[in-house]
């Protein structure tokens, strides 16, 4: 989706626009992680060892549902004000709410199709609604100017509107597609299930709130002190990243629900350890090929030159958003042996480290200190989060091939940095890389393949 969109929204909008498309998902973001309060992942770690799953099921699923009305409540009371406290036109906050309250509701549905291995239903609901978003976008934002379609109060010079329109329509949408869920299960809700539910889930809500203000705190404070150009033209760079963000994004999606689900298998530290591994060789690759042809992704997804100013930062965020994606498969440790306290601490450390580089040193040296940021911040909290997990939950990671091939990888980058973007070097050290991973992962290789 980013990879069709970002071209269209760059291409359209001006990079004030973007500045305000970017600040409307930072809210989505954050509202998000606190209408949510930690239940999804207390779901999944319940729900693989609870013998009455459909009661786990049903209490989560009504929890979320009836304080997502509760909200919805509250803000038709105090519409005006709470539009005007967050700083976003009313209109755009109102589509806002919307997004959240319907994205709210099937939280739990989602979780339960990922909990219980089906994939394919998961991707099929996640499907339609990408392309109802991407549809919807190209119809609003290209088709209706080009072709000149007539549209009801349709309004070309607030376009970044429609973005919005998209978003809820595709929301609504999904709900209509999990909507069964809430009338074939048999709802019953257990104070006892929600109590142990909420335990375990609300330092996760505070360590999600925490990645949220890692991931969008430049982006938040950026319109203020540099303008909402320089925002949007880094919003806009930011979002070439996009492949290690889908790459991390896709994982999480799996390895969540798998890692509870083999917790209690006699070589789970070991098949743990042997992801790990193979997500930096992944991971690494990705960085290496993205910035060997950063050129042409560069024009690919940000066709519009005049956001290609902040081109600098797209190396730095690739790295961080590795980092990160190695934090998350770490953070199994405290997730299985329910120390979640331990994730928020990680994740408020994350954050208080991105607050105060970003408020000093932006000021500084420019927006190039907010990736900077992001890139300390993670790498920070993956060196302490494997610290404190071998402490309580050690899993024999294979520490000399990650670190090798990490920093291998990161060498490589800086070379190709360096080539003033020529592709034949480049593509050399591409296959250096990966000649590297076959040569040393070879018998491994083959054993996998055989199963």
């Amino acid at each position: 989706m980013n990879f069709v969109l970002v071209p269209l929204h760059t291409d359209t909008l001006e990079t004030s626009s973007y500045s305000d498309n970017t600040t409307f998902y930072v809210y989505a973001a954050f509202f998000n992680v606190l209408l949510t309060y930690g239940m999804e992942t207390a779901f999944f770690r319940f729900f693989s060892k609870s013998e009455e799953k459909q009661k786990v099921f049903s209490t989560a699923m009504i929890s979320l549902t009836v304080t997502a009305v509760l909200f919805l409540s509250v803000v038709l009371i105090f519409n005006q004000q709470l539009a005007e406290l967050v700083n976003l036109n009313q209109n755009y906050f109102n589509l806002l709410i919307g997004v959240l309250v319907l994205d709210t509701i099937v939280a739990i549905p989602f979780a339960y199709l990922r909990a219980t291995g089906r994939p394919i239903k998961f991707a099929a609901v996640k499907m339609v609604n990408i392309l109802t978003v991407v549809v919807l976008n190209f119809f609003f934002l290209w088709a209706i100017p080009k072709y000149s379609i007539g549209f009801p109060n349709y309004d070309s010079n607030d376009l970044v509107k429609y973005i919005f329109i998209a978003n809820l329509v595709a929301s609504g949408v999904t709900f209509l597609l999990l909507s069964p869920y809430f009338f074939k299960t048999k709802l019953q809700f257990s104070k006892a299930i929600f109590k142990q539910l909420l335990n375990y889930g609300l330092p996760i809500m505070v360590a999600g709130l925490a990645y949220v203000i890692n991931e969008n705190f430049d982006k938040w404070l950026l319109p203020d002190v540099l303008g909402k150009d320089i925002n949007g033209a880094y919003s806009g760079c930011y979002k070439i990243a996009v492949f290690m963000t889908i790459f991390i994004q896709a994982f999480r999606l799996g390895a969540e629900p798998f890692f509870f689900n083999h917790a209690k298998e006699k070589n789970a530290k070991e098949t743990y350890a042997r992801i790990m591994k193979y997500f930096v060789i992944f991971g690494s690759a990705m960085l290496i090929f993205i910035i060997a042809y950063l050129d042409v992704f560069k024009s690919l997804i940000v066709r519009d030159e005049s956001y290609w100013g902040a081109i600098d930062i797209v190396p730095i965020v690739l790295l961080a958003n590795l980092c990160l994606g190695i934090y998350f498969n770490l953070a199994i440790w405290y997730k299985l042996t329910d120390k979640t306290r331990y994730g928020m601490y990680l994740s408020l450390l994350g954050a208080t480290i991105t607050i105060v580089f970003n408020v000093v040193m932006i000021e500084k040296i420019g927006f190039i200190a907010a990736a900077w940021a992001t890139l300390l911040a993670y790498g920070i909290m993956m060196i302490v989060s494997y610290v404190l997990g071998q402490k309580f939950y050690p899993v024999p990671y294979s520490l000399k091939s990650i670190l090798g091939y990490l920093l291998f990888a990161i060498m490589l980058s800086i070379i190709a940095l360096n080539t003033n973007a020529n592709y034949y070097i480049n593509t050399m050290l591409v296959l250096v890389f990966l000649g590297l991973v076959v040569f040393l992962e070879k018998n491994e290789i083959k054993q996998l393949l055989k199963r």
